[in-house]
C-alpha cells in the first residue's frame, strides 16, 4: 500500500488549501499561543502544556456539569447530595489551584490582583536569587574539588591519550593551533622581537669577559690539546710533502752571487731542520713550543677578562661581525626558518615532529594510567586550578545567570519557565480537582452523620 506524503487539500472559499497534519497543527497552535518563535523541542513542550491545560479545564467542566445535574435532582434522589458535595468540592479545588498556578505566570483573567503574576513582576529578583543559589551551592571550591577528585580526570584523560585516536586528535588540534597562530602573528613584529632579544642578550653584554672565562676553563682542562695536535700533525704532513717548496724558498732568498749547488745544500739543510723540529714538536707533549702555545692562550683568556684594551678589541670585532644589517638578516632568517619548519612539520602527518609528538602524547597518557603518583599530581593541579578559577571568578560566572535573566523580557521569561514546568503544574490542577472532590464528599458525609 502506497502512502501519499503530499499534504491533502480541502476546498475553501478562496480555493483549495493544504490541510495541516494534526501534529504540525498542534505545534503551530502552540507557537501561536506562546507568541514567539520556538525551537522544535520547545514546540513539543508547548503542545503538551496546551493539552494538559485542556485536560484540567475539561475536568473542571465535568465537575460543573455533575454539580448542576446533582443539585437539580437531589430532592428527588437524596443520594445525589453526596455527588453534589463531591462535585462542588472538586470545582472549588480546581478553581483554587487554577488561580494559584495562573498567578505564578500572569494576572488571572487580566485582573491585577495583589501578589499575582509573580514571575513577570519579580523576574530580576528571581534571577538574582538563582545566581546567588548557584554561586553558594555549586560554585564552591570544596564542591568543585570533591567532584573533580571523584571523577579522576587524569586517569580518564590518560586512557584517552594513550589511544591512537586520542594522540591523533591532540596532534590535529595542536597543528590547527600552530597554523592559526602563524596566521595571526605578523612577520615584521616577530622579527622585531627576535632582533630585540638578540640585541639585548647577545650584543649589549660585552663579549670579552664571558668568552675569556669560557676559554680559561677550556685551556685549564686541556681540551685545546687535541686542536694543537691536529695543527702540528697537519704542519708535519705539509713539510713532509713540500721538500721542493722549502728548498725553492731558500734559493729565491739567497744572494745572486752564491753558487747554485750551495743554494741546494742550504735548502736541503733548512728543510731537514724544519722537519726535525716539527717532528720533535709532534712527538713531545711537553715540548717548549706546546708550552709557549699554552702560555699564550692562557694569557689571552686573562686579557679578555681583565685587560680593557683587549676587551675593547673584542667589542670592535663584535660590532664588525654583527652590525645592524647582519642582525636584521639574522632575525629574518631565524623566524623564516622556524616558521617554515614548523608549518611543514604540522602539515605532514608523517613528519618526524608529528610522529614524535604523537608518541610523546601516548607515552604521557600511558604514564597517567600506570603511575598513580603522576596521576595524583595532575589531579591536584587540575583541582587547584579549578578552585582558583571558582574562587576568583565565581561571582562573575553566577552573574551571567543574573544578567541573562535581567535581559529577558518579563512576559517571555514567564513563558520560558511555564514551558519547562507548566505541564507538571497542570497536574496540580487535576490533583486539586480530585482532592477537592474527595474533601467535599468527606466534609458533607461527616456533617450529615453529625447533624442528620
Amino acid at each position: 500500500m502506497q502512502v501519499n506524503s503530499e499534504p491533502t487539500t480541502r476546498e475553501s472559499p478562496g480555493g483549495p488549501t493544504p490541510s495541516t497534519p494534526p501534529a504540525s497543527r498542534g505545534h503551530a497552535e502552540a507557537r501561536a499561543a506562546v507568541g514567539h518563535q520556538l525551537s522544535e523541542g520547545d514546540a513539543d513542550k508547548a503542545a503538551a502544556l496546551r493539552k494538559m491545560k485542556l485536560v484540567a479545564l475539561g475536568l473542571l467542566l465535568v465537575m460543573a456539569v455533575i454539580f448542576v445535574f446533582a443539585f437539580a435532582l437531589q430532592k428527588e434522589y437524596p443520594w445525589l447530595q453526596y455527588v453534589r458535595a463531591a462535585a462542588e468540592g472538586g470545582m472549588v479545588g480546581a478553581l483554587a489551584d487554577w488561580f494559584a498556578v495562573t498567578a505564578l505566570f500572569k494576572y488571572p483573567m487580566g485582573i491585577k490582583i495583589p501578589h499575582t503574576a509573580i514571575i513577570p513582576r519579580r523576574k530580576d529578583q528571581i534571577g538574582a536569587s538563582l545566581g546567588e543559589f548557584v554561586e553558594t551551592n555549586f560554585l564552591s571550591e570544596q564542591v568543585v574539588q570533591d567532584k573533580l577528585a571523584s571523577v579522576n580526570i587524569a586517569r580518564r584523560a590518560g586512557e584517552w591519550l594513550a589511544t591512537p585516536a586520542g594522540s591523533e586528535r591532540v596532534a590535529k588540534e595542536g597543528a590547527a593551533v600552530i597554523r592559526g597562530l602563524f596566521k595571526v602573528l605578523n612577520d615584521d613584529d616577530v622579527q622585531a622581537v627576535i632582533e630585540g632579544m638578540v640585541r639585548k642578550h647577545l650584543l649589549t653584554p660585552p663579549w670579552g669577559p664571558p668568552v675569556g672565562k669560557m676559554a680559561e676553563r677550556i685551556f685549564r682542562d686541556g681540551h685545546h690539546h687535541n686542536l694543537v695536535d691536529l695543527l702540528v700533525d697537519r704542519a708535519a704532513d705539509w713539510v713532509d710533502d713540500n721538500h721542493a717548496t722549502v728548498t725553492h724558498l731558500v734559493s729565491d732568498r739567497s744572494p745572486t752571487w752564491v753558487p747554485q749547488f750551495v743554494d741546494g745544500l742550504v735548502g736541503d739543510k733548512v728543510y731537514v731542520e724544519i722537519l726535525k723540529f716539527v717532528r720533535a714538536v709532534q712527538a713531545d707533549p711537553n715540548h717548549q713550543v706546546r708550552q709557549s702555545i699554552d702560555k699564550y692562550l692562557n694569557d689571552l683568556a686573562q686579557d679578555l677578562q681583565h685587560d680593557p684594551a683587549m676587551i675593547a678589541r673584542a667589542e670592535d670585532i663584535k660590532a664588525q661581525v654583527l652590525g645592524d644589517p647582519e642582525v636584521r638578516e639574522l632575525a629574518s632568517r631565524t623566524w623564516g626558518t622556524v616558521k617554515n619548519a614548523l608549518l611543514g612539520a604540522v602539515d605532514d602527518p608523517d613528519s618526524e615532529l608529528t610522529v614524535k609528538f604523537k608518541a610523546a602524547v601516548r607515552d604521557f597518557g600511558s604514564r597517567l594510567v600506570s603511575e598513580p603518583e603522576l596521576a595524583g599530581k595532575v589531579n591536584a593541579w587540575i583541582g587547584d586550578a579549578a578552585a582558583y578559577l571558582v574562587r576568583t571568578y565565581r561571582s562573575d560566572i553566577a552573574g551571567v545567570i543574573t544578567d541573562t535573566v535581567a535581559r529577558w523580557d518579563a512576559e517571555e521569561t514567564s513563558q520560558k519557565i511555564e514551558l519547562q514546568v507548566g505541564k507538571d503544574l497542570q497536574f496540580i490542577r487535576i490533583n486539586g480537582t480530585v482532592v477537592g472532590a474527595l474533601a467535599g464528599l468527606a466534609i458533607f458525609t461527616v456533617a450529615h452523620l453529625v447533624f442528620g
